[in-house]
């Protein structure tokens, strides 16, 4: 069967052709970035030696960063590429051009995304090349010889969730052309740490880790692989050293961070881990023995974690570990104070210190990247990075909708979907007391109620969050795992379900909860095959330890309700949960968890089901399919590829058979019920989708890396048919437009370097498609059938630089329609025509700062309109209706009273400019002539009194004048949607009536002036 898609690419081209992805046929549809800017888990850090204030940071799920002023602003420079997940980053010390990258977290933990080897830049990240160790999937680190920018050691940690043989360390001599397994161990031991004496980099330390996550949440499982190794020769061979050292026998022996103190390069730090703590431990002889350095376990708290030391660059004393805190010590590690941080707070990964200047220091964590240029005594922000890991995306019924939902390391946030400022700012949004895991769930009847984590109910109004879990089942038999479901029904907004093993549902905010289901989870299980040799371990025991992890009430039918398990079941019930049927396809393996679960919007026994492997070992992308009530499902995943493991999957409720996606890269979308699935990209950065859902005409997801995004307006994508692309032009019908103003205030607007999120597009978003380059006419017109606006092909097209969201003092241009093939994305701004305006020194919106440009003409009224495409000799028509901001509360007749006052403004601003024009052209054609006529022309005109209006004395009234006072009543009557006041409305009556004046005075001397001989 062709889908809309293939049929597109075969108009797009006159023989065959490859079928374009989604992101290439609607590619002026564009994701926008709301935030929240909070700084997410950033593994990944380095300075630049001898470039001050340039770093690179590397956040787990967000790509690379760069800053050239101390982190004062930080620019993604990694988006185009397939993966979002670092690990790692270095810089070369001899060539700072050279950059390299490592994929994959490179951790140990339950909520991890992989990678896909190493990156490349030469030309200081402006572009990019893939070498290699595609399989290693995590790469915690990176080693460059400070001499040689094609040396390199590469720390591969390898596959989270199984044995591969892609591990330990590798060496490239030719800059990553090709690699050298130079330390390894075996399938199931990788590489934690690498570095490079700073004195002889001949000398080469590394930490093997032998470590795995179980596949259940929480799980791990540890060997005797573990330990740290020298090289003397470059990396040709290795012998292991740590006399003095905890072993895996006696202490559990785990995860090793190394550090080497660059002025002393024989004193080592290692960050250790152990079966009972992380301790620290100082070597004085290069590593051939090794003591305790101190007693203080903070200093290296949950070294699994974190395990970063490092040394000053000057004095071997000074030694900084990274953990929940950054702490400090200046007596060669034995005591320890903290630089940053708080206990049970920040969680920090990397430390880079200027070797030049001490004092300037870079910190990651899990709340992002921070700068010190004073020791520490002061920090910048990580309010400025857009890299938060949101889990769950929901959205609120206020307007502008607030999307929301639980951020790792930091709690939650619920952001505007738009600014009144013209973009999304910190003053739009704010963490709502819900546990930073999971689900945040606006109350559809109170949208200043918001639900979440494990469970709270958090009032916006007052600030309080309160625990309305189901606490009495805590007692006995109550398992969760850090992201449970938390949703209200569809069809009774009252119902509030919440998921632990069992399903639970409240009708009184959180007061009394009732089960609604058993333990739907596995009471025994195979061990999955990808456990391996840990299989027989006491950890790997199996037990009844799965809960209930996605949750799909139907939005059709009362009562039916489906539920997936995170151990690799789905049930169903369709009697509000007094029984439930075992749904679960044959070949669904225990633990292959289901992520999310989506009920249908068009049939109560359709689902669809995101199922996430990658505890299984498999990256395969898994979306199951029933429309039988569970009795039989399908695999749909053609176009999906074989690294895209697949979070979510939702059903467009507008359009049947309309899917979308989420993966670990990306999203999809499927205009055939997940039979062929394409990409849907467009301008998104490579990042883990978590979640995702369809809010009114729009796509939001949460993404775990980059935060929230949203993809305004769907008609297209809802729209498109096989027919459709069959046809020379094609005008989309429009979703409504809403008349929003932006905040026109007298505050001073914040710098143009603040952090901030995209407001949609402003006015009403049209779309249609050509088949071939035509002329193309863009008109609106009224109820009535009068033109309101009209645009061409033909226009001038604004200045580079003059289109999209600009600082609100300044008028923003209509775009020109393209004529050149395919679809098209054109936006009216709900304006009538602006009039002329004669400048003469006035500052036409009177605010602070304002660069005198053409003002808007007057908002439209809200009602119906009709949208007119003209192209290639084709004439469509579509019905468009503009609503009204709904927190206005003026009535219409106030509205009609606004528009009314102000167009006749506008009229009178027309016929003085036009009196003007001519007036002008008279006075060049007389020039030099007839003196007494030329004084009362100059009279009129008014242009050599251009500061009277300031009220510096009575002047006779003129027409430069008369549009300036014109102008500044237009503004005031149009700078709020209410009725204008009556003295606002007496003022205006009276510049009418003056300007009428002026105008006929003008044909009278016209007449005077016409009247001479040429």
């Amino acid at each position: 069967m062709n889908t809309p898609l293939a049929l597109l690419a075969l108009c797009l081209a006159a023989g065959p052709a490859a079928q374009p992805s989604a992101s290439e046929l609607f590619h002026e549809l564009r994701w926008r970035s709301i935030g929240p800017y909070r700084g997410g888990r950033t593994k990944a850090a380095t300075g630049v030696p001898g470039r001050p204030g340039l770093f690179y940071v590397g956040a787990v799920n967000g790509g690379v960063f760069r800053t050239d002023d101390y982190g004062r602003t930080w620019t993604p420079i990694f988006d185009d590429q397939p993966t979002g997940s670092i690990g790692a980053l270095a810089v070369a010390p001899s060539n700072p051009d050279v950059i390299y990258v490592g994929s994959g977290e490179g951790l140990q933990r339950p909520d991890l995304s992989t990678g896909d080897g190493i990156y490349k830049s030469a030309d200081g990240g402006r572009t990019w090349r893939h070498l290699g160790l595609r399989d290693a999937q995590q790469i915690p680190q990176i080693a460059v010889d400070p001499r040689d920018a094609n040396r390199l050691f590469v720390a591969a940690l390898g596959h989270p969730y199984g044995p591969n043989e892609q591990r330990g360390i590798f060496r490239s001599l030719d800059g990553g052309e090709t690699f050298e397994k130079v330390l390894y161990k075996d399938p199931d031991t990788g590489a934690a740490d690498v570095v490079v004496d700073p004195s002889d980099p001949r000398t080469v330390y590394a930490a093997l880790w032998e470590a795995r996550q179980a596949p259940w949440e929480n799980g791990e499982f540890q060997g005797p692989g573990s330990g740290l190794y020298k090289s003397t020769d470059g990396g040709s061979t290795w012998r292991q050293i740590g006399n003095g050292l905890p072993t895996f026998e006696r202490d559990g022996l785990g995860r090793i961070g190394i550090g080497i103190a660059p002025s002393n390069p024989r004193r080592l730090f290692a960050t250790v881990s152990t079966k009972r703590d992380g301790m620290l431990y100082r070597s004085d002889d290069a590593g051939e023995t090794w003591s305790r350095a101190t007693d203080d376990e903070r200093a290296v708290e949950r070294a699994d974690d974190f395990a970063e030391v490092k040394v000053h660059p000057r004095n071997p004393d000074v030694v900084f570990t990274a953990s929940v805190v950054t702490w400090k010590s200046t007596d060669g590690g034995r005591t320890f104070a903290a630089l940053r941080g708080a206990p049970g707070g920040d969680d920090y990964h990397r430390i880079w210190i200027d070797p030049a200047n001490p004092e300037v220091m870079l910190l990651a964590g899990d709340q992002g990247a921070a700068v010190t240029v004073n020791g520490g005594r002061t920090w910048s922000s990580w309010y400025n990075q857009p890299t938060a890991q949101m889990f769950h995306v929901t959205a609120d019924d206020a307007f502008p909708y607030r999307v929301c939902g639980g951020q790792q390391e930091s709690g939650s946030a619920c952001v505007s979907s738009r600014g009144p400022d013209g973009e999304i700012t910190f003053r739009d949004w704010r963490p709502v007391g819900v546990e930073e895991y999971g689900y945040a769930a606006p109350d559809p009847r109170d949208p200043e109620i918001v639900y979440g984590g494990k469970l709270t109910r958090y009032d916006r109004r007052t600030g309080q969050a309160q625990d309305v879990s189901p606490v009495a089942a805590k007692r006995t038999g109550y398992r969760t795992v850090r992201t449970q479901p938390v949703l209200f029904s569809p069809l009774d907004p009252g119902t509030l379900y919440f998921a632990s093993n069992t399903l639970w549902k409240t009708a009184d905010g959180g007061r009394r909860w009732t089960t609604m289901s058993p333990d739907l989870t596995r009471k025994s299980w195979e061990v999955p095959a990808n456990v391996g040799k840990y299989r027989g371990s006491d950890a790997a025991k199996p037990s009844q330890r799965g809960v209930i992890y996605a949750v799909a009430p139907s939005p059709l039918e009362r009562g039916t309700i489906w539920a997936g398990t995170d151990d690799g079941l789905i049930h169903l019930t369709r009697d509000g949960g007094k029984s439930w049927r075992d749904v679960t396809p044959p070949d669904l393996q225990p633990w292959a968890k289901v992520s999310v679960l989506e009920a249908g919007h068009f049939d109560p026994l359709t689902a669809y089901a995101a199922i996430n492997t990658l505890r299984l070992d498999d990256l395969r992308p898994h979306v199951l399919r029933t429309h039988d009530g569970g009795k039989s499902w399908e695999h749909v995943v053609a176009g999906l590829p074989a690294g895209g493991i697949v979070n979510v999957v939702r059903e467009d409720p507008a359009r049947k058979g309309l899917l979308y996606a989420g993966t670990e890269q990306t999203v999809y979308a499927s205009f055939d019920d997940g039979d062929h699935w394409q990409p849907l990209r467009l301008n998104l950065p490579a990042t883990s989708i978590r979640d995702l859902i369809v809010k009114g005409d729009d796509l939001a997801i949460a993404t775990h890396g980059r935060g929230f995004w949203i993809l305004d307006d769907l008609s297209p994508l809802r729209q498109v048919s096989d027919g459709l692309l069959r046809e020379g032009a094609h005008l989309f019908r429009p979703q409504t437009a809403t008349r929003v103003r932006w905040n026109l205030n007298t505050d001073t607007p914040l710098p143009p370097d603040e952090p901030a999120g995209e407001n949609p597009p402003d006015g009403a978003i049209l779309h249609y498609w050509l088949g071939a380059p035509a002329e193309v006419t863009v008109e609106i017109l009224d109820a009535s059938g009068r033109t309101v606006r009209s645009f061409s092909s033909r226009d001038e097209a604004p200045a580079p630089g003059d289109e999209g969201n600009v600082p609100h003092w300044w008028i923003r241009p209509v775009r020109v329609p393209p004529g050149t093939a395919g679809l098209h994305r054109f936006v009216w701004d709900l304006h009538w025509p602006a009039p002329p305006v004669e400048d003469a020194g006035y500052p036409i919106a009177a605010v602070p700062g304002n660069t005198p440009k053409e003002p808007r003409g007057p908002w439209v009224l809200p009602g119906k309109y009709a949208v007119r495409l003209t192209a290639g000799g084709e004439t469509l028509t579509q019905p468009l209706t503009v609503a009204m901001d709904p927190r206005i509360r003026t009535p219409a007749a106030g509205l009609q009273q606004q528009f009314a006052l102000s167009m006749r403004v506008a009229d009178a601003l027309r016929a003085d400019h036009d009196a003007l024009v001519a007036l002008r052209a008279l006075r060049r054609r007389l020039e030099g002539r007839a003196p007494e006529l030329q004084a009362k022309l100059a009279a009129l005109e008014g242009s050599e009194e251009k500061d009277a209006w300031r009220g510096r004395g009575e002047r006779p009234p003129t027409l430069v004048r008369s549009s300036a006072r014109l102008s500044d009543l237009l503004h005031k009557a149009q700078s709020a949607d209410v009725a204008p006041t009556p003295a606002l409305a007496e003022a205006a009556e009276s510049s009418i009536a003056e300007t009428t004046q002026l105008v006929s005075r003008w044909k009278q001397l016209e007449t005077e002036g016409t009247a001479r001989p040429q």
